[in-house]
């Protein structure tokens, strides 16, 4: 008996057909913002810079402790600045402004975002299944980026209280248990979500920024000596004078330009240009303004070199207005790194790098505010651990950076590949700037790593901890599908024999998921050999997500396989939100019947992994895998499917 004819089903909005989604399925949308100016750059200033933004707090006071072997004498600090200007004006505006940034996919920026422009071939073989080198190495920045999301709260708020030490020695005892408490608050806010605090981000910011720089533009005005640092002769002076110890204090330079991965990551809330405009008319000015004048003030003043920031105002009450703006300065940061935390976790959980943890959207206007809270408390915990274990930010600031420069450098090696072969540059055209670029983030990062034993090891071991959860998790899927597809026979050959397995085909519709669009469900498999029972109606559902950030609302193909069965393919994007049942409605005329929504059943499996010795991917990684599979939130609200309309049947797997 031949395989019942595809008959295509009647569409309007609604694709139809055989073929598997394309690599860049024309459904696809751009969500790069389209308003003002100015409102927009206004934003920028409260999401994307508030990490750079808070650096003087602690960047300038760190490359000049006396533990680094560079006292801070007059030549060291200008050398340092000269140092960080350099940084400032290679890494953030060139690297990343000038270039990083034209590697946008579809308006979203972010290194998962870039691994998306990356040829199939590249981040996987299609033979074996492996995964691609790029995609390590993406996954490897990402994992960093756990890791600087997890210290940058706890140095940017612990900083900001130390103030208090400053304005009166007598309040430095609550210095840490003030930190404590304002990360408890910040993470406890979380789950209400920042669409109410949202709009005084870029206010605040821009308060910032406009006193930051004109605290240092006084410092300046009164010692403008120290505007001879914008030359690079003082950096090249500052390395000949200290030789090895001159190249480690690039592991507290990289402190100043720790936010530049925001600027590209957070593109796609406020777009290229509000970034660019913002970052040249107000944010880099205020830097360099700022970190002059600190320069300027240590120049003149010994008592200042202790912690120049807060030697810029009077003590007393200048200085309590100034921990109080600093102290919201900071929580802005923080709030910019934890929002990056829940939105990089939704990516990875739509390309299928991590397992499904339970996301809540916080706005029914802004897509992209969303909460994950085992994510949200997960860094609480550490940061607050951290506060404890380091007590200072001096000391703190030596387990920040090797994440940041290890994500830089990864970014830069990426970049080349895109321009290689998406954009197919010449080499002559492509290495230079990959040399150019290496040549800032391969010192920072071996500098950071002589940090190591100091507190750089936070960083890598919780990046470690994720890039083994990330790669578990992909591989063991991908062992998943290959032993499922090697146990089920050819879907036309069960569509034919169904109905000599089943005793009875029930009323109704069932919706059964599949991971691929060919193959047979282990779920309906199970249900047949098992129970002898379908629906009259069987909806084969495949749920595919993109390597683009937005899919248009209609993009699903249905076609009739026969004897009541469809296939149904729902594309998303790694940012969109899946919703099946508003897939399957706006759909329901292309079946036969058509489908009553509040009727439908769907079946999920719901599988135990043994995690022996005898299978494939051995005791450990199973074992590993099994765990994550346990704990993954519920396919159902990934999925927002009513829960009162699935249907679980279990079943026990060794792979």
């Amino acid at each position: 008996m031949s395989h019942p004819p595809t008959t295509p089903a009647p569409a309007a909005r609604v694709s139809t057909g055989e073929s598997e989604p394309a690599e860049r399925p024309s459904s696809v949308v751009s969500h790069a913002p389209t308003g003002k100016l100015g409102p927009l750059a206004l934003g920028a200033l409260g999401i994307v810079f508030g990490d750079i933004g808070t650096s003087p707090l602690y960047t300038l006071s760190e490359c000049t402790n006396p533990a680094h072997g560079v006292p801070p004498t007059p030549d060291n600090v200008l050398g340092v600045l000269s140092l960080i200007f350099w940084a400032l004006v290679m890494v953030v505006t060139v690297k990343y402004l000038a270039f990083i940034m034209r590697a946008d996919n579809h308006g979203e920026g972010g290194i998962l975002a870039l691994l998306a422009l990356i040829p199939e071939r590249m981040r996987a073989d299609r033979g074996s299944g492996k995964i691609g080198w790029v995609a390590i190495l993406v996954i490897i920045g990402a994992a960093l980026l756990y890791g600087d999301g997890m210290i940058t709260p706890a140095i940017s708020v612990l900083s900001a209280m130390e103030g208090l030490g400053v304005a009166a020695h007598s309040l430095t005892p609550l210095v840490i248990p003030l930190t404590c408490a304002v990360l408890i608050a910040l993470f406890a806010i979380q789950s209400r979500g920042t669409a109410h605090v949202g709009k005084l981000f870029g206010p605040v910011m821009a308060v910032w920024f406009i006193t930051i720089g004109g605290l240092g533009a006084y410092h300046v005005t009164r010692n403008p000596a120290v505007l001879h640092a914008l030359s690079p002769v003082h950096a090249v002076r500052f390395f000949l004078a200290h030789g090895w110890h001159g190249f480690l204090v690039l592991g507290a330079v990289v402190l100043a330009v720790t936010g530049g991965e925001a600027l590209y990551a957070d593109m796609g809330h406020f777009g290229r240009r509000p970034i660019r405009v913002a970052w040249l008319c107000l944010v880099m000015p205020a830097l360099i303004l700022n970190y002059f004048g600190q320069g300027a003030l240590m120049l003149v003043d010994e008592q200042a070199r202790a912690n120049p920031f807060y030697a810029m105002v009077p003590s007393g009450a200048w200085t309590y207005a100034l921990v109080a703006l600093a102290a919201m300065a900071t929580v802005i940061a923080s709030q910019a790194l934890i929002s990056g935390a829940f939105s990089l976790t939704h990516q990875a959980v739509q390309l299928g790098f991590f397992p499904r943890v339970t996301i809540t959207h916080t706005s029914s206007e802004a897509e992209g505010q969303i909460y994950a809270p085992a994510v949200n408390w997960g860094i609480a915990i550490v940061c607050i651990t951290l506060v404890l274990s380091f007590e200072h930010s001096s000391r703190l600031a030596a387990a920040y950076g090797i994440a940041v420069t290890g994500t830089m450098g990864i970014t830069s090696i990426v970049f080349f590949e895109v321009t290689r072969t998406a954009w197919r540059w010449p080499l002559w055209k492509g290495v230079p700037l990959l040399v150019l670029f290496l040549s800032f983030d391969i010192p920072f990062f071996v500098a950071n790593l002589f940090k190591f034993l100091d507190g750089g090891y936070v960083p890598i071991l919780v990046g470690a901890a994720f890039f083994t959860v990330m790669v578990t998790w992909k591989y063991g899927r991908r062992v998943y599908r290959e032993y499922t597809a090697s146990v089920a026979p050819p879907l036309d050959t069960f569509i034919e024999n169904v109905d000599k397995h089943c005793r009875a085909r029930i009323p109704g519709a069932g919706v059964f998921m599949s991971t691929t669009p060919d193959g047979v469900p282990p779920v309906m498999m199970h249900q047949v050999q098992r129970i002898h029972v379908l629906p009259e109606t069987v909806v084969l559902l495949t749920v595919r997500i993109a390597h683009a950030p937005h899919i248009a609302a209609d993009a699903i193909r249905v076609e009739s396989l026969g004897n009541g069965f469809h296939r149904a393919i729902v594309e998303y994007g790694f940012m969109d939100r899946p919703d099946v049942p508003a897939a399957l409605d706006l759909a329901r005329e292309c079946f036969s019947p058509q489908l009553v929504m509040p009727e439908l059943t769907y079946y999920f499996g719901r599988e135990t992994f043994l995690a022996t010795s005898k299978g494939r991917m051995g005791l450990w990684t199973e074992g590993l895998f099994a765990f994550l599979s346990r704990n993954a939130s519920s396919a159902t609200h990934q999925f927002n499917i009513p829960p009162e309309q699935v249907v679980e049947l279990g079943s026990q797997i060794d792979l």
